[in-house]
């Protein structure tokens, strides 16, 4: 990559991240769709974290092995990064195809794993691709314009839900209705669509003679990819180190709220479960829909403004803001027995998911070495999916001998350890300021 960046226009900024759009849209129907139709199939409420282990684990083998070999990567024709994500895509749709036609809750989880094979794959160099196309002080412009992004995308994934289930009836022979078939068909056009605009649009920069000198040099073995991952680790910013306890509270407690809303809700708002009526739990599925639906129009109507914040104030201490903000918002949910008053609280969530998406990274990328951007992104998933990996496995014990086995002290729970992630937020040593 040449050594001086050119400025880049805000519609350039905004066609190389269409693609996150499409990726989005596909995890926003593993946030809100994926757990109802474990329902449908006959999981009980304790196997969810369990059943959700796919993401972790594929997002912590895949991602930081992504990130080492597209460093490694170039070609004239298709790029350093871009490789990556539309093979992903690519997966990702053909899986979003195949899910609602899932004969078994088995089939289902399997095919979640292949589903966040192919999203890891196409996720993580879209970070990269940021660091190596912008220059400094466009950074917070583009890691911000992929959380509009996700916004964008997972609203209308959510809001699907509630405008399929509105308009189809009926179900297949093993329980699935066809409105989730709906919402995932359109998922699958809009992963394959957005990413090709994307790549269409986006050259890449080249890298410079001696860059591709050291490519050509460096070792292609298997094992390559491990051991710069290995070295990488160990030669880790210390501000790297103090994110990641940032992120083992804030991703442990999102995992227990993408598993657990639409069964809080169906409590709270419709007093039954999943178990107890599965038609009214439909009903409360769909309506968790829209109200996450609302809080990432929240998440894209506010991205461009935490941009100016961050310039102003620092990606601190609107990190920490934000973070109690959604701590306040996951203490008022369980409590709300209206449906119409659940969109209150979702404010606050949406413009911390907002931050969480594109915030962090500015935190630690002006500490990153270029050459290993790829690299450390899939570090930075990596701690992004352990926290995801230790819910899993030991949220269910607490679910049930220290929550009750109620859905909702599990938001409240939530709500607690993302005001711990805020103060571990304000431990943080930043680098100056270079956003301005």
């Amino acid at each position: 990559m040449s050594l001086t960046k050119p400025q880049l226009s805000f519609s350039q900024i905004i066609n190389m991240n269409v693609g996150f759009f499409g990726i989005q849209y596909s995890f926003g129907l593993q946030q809100t769709a994926v757990g109802p139709l474990y329902s449908f199939l006959g999981a009980k409420e304790g196997e969810l974290p369990l059943l959700f282990l796919a993401g972790p684990v594929t997002g912590l083998l895949i991602q930081p092995i992504i990130g080492a070999m597209s460093d490694k990567t170039w070609s004239p024709k298709y790029g350093r990064r871009k490789p990556f994500f539309l093979i992903g895509a690519i997966l990702c749709s053909l899986c979003l195809l195949a899910f609602p036609f899932s004969s078994s809750l088995w089939m289902a989880a399997g095919l979640l794993w292949i589903l966040d094979a192919a999203n890891n794959t196409a996720m993580e160099p879209y970070r990269a691709f940021i660091a190596d196309k912008l220059p400094t002080n466009q950074l917070a412009k583009g890691f911000l314009t992929q959380s509009f992004f996700t916004g964008l995308g997972i609203t209308l994934a959510n809001v699907s839900l509630f405008v399929f289930q509105s308009t189809i009836k009926g179900s297949s022979s093993v329980g699935i209705p066809y409105w989730v078939y709906g919402s995932f068909f359109v998922g699958s056009a809009c992963s394959i669509g957005s990413v090709l605009w994307s790549v269409s649009k986006t050259p890449e920069i080249p890298p410079s003679e001696e860059e591709l000198a050291a490519l050509r040099a460096s070792d292609r073995g298997f094992l390559t990819p491990f051991l710069e991952i290995i070295e990488a680790i160990g030669d880790m910013p210390k501000v790297l180190w103090q994110l990641a306890l940032v992120y083992l509270f804030q991703w442990y407690a999102l995992f227990c709220y993408w598993q657990y809303v639409p069964l809080s809700i169906a409590r709270s708002v419709w007093n039954t479960s999943s178990e107890e009526n599965l038609k009214l739990y439909e009903e409360a599925a769909a309506w968790t829909g829209l109200v996450n639906g609302f809080y990432n129009i929240v998440t894209f109507m506010s991205a461009f403004g935490l941009v100016t914040l961050a310039k102003k104030f620092g990606p601190k201490f609107v990190h920490i803001v934000c973070l109690l903000g959604a701590t306040v918002s996951l203490m008022i949910l369980p409590n709300i027995h209206d449906k119409y008053l659940l969109f209150a609280p979702m404010i606050g969530f949406g413009v911390a998911w907002a931050s969480m998406m594109g915030v962090p990274y500015l935190l630690v990328v002006n500490d990153l070495p270029k050459e290993r951007y790829g690299v450390y992104m899939g570090i930075i998933n990596m701690m992004i999916v352990i926290p995801m990996i230790i819910q899993t496995l030991s949220f269910g014990y607490i679910f049930e001998h220290f929550l009750g086995s109620d859905p909702r002290n599990a938001i409240t729970f939530a709500g607690g350890l993302l005001a711990t992630a805020a103060l571990a937020t304000s431990l943080i040593k930043t680098s100056p300021d270079k956003f301005a």
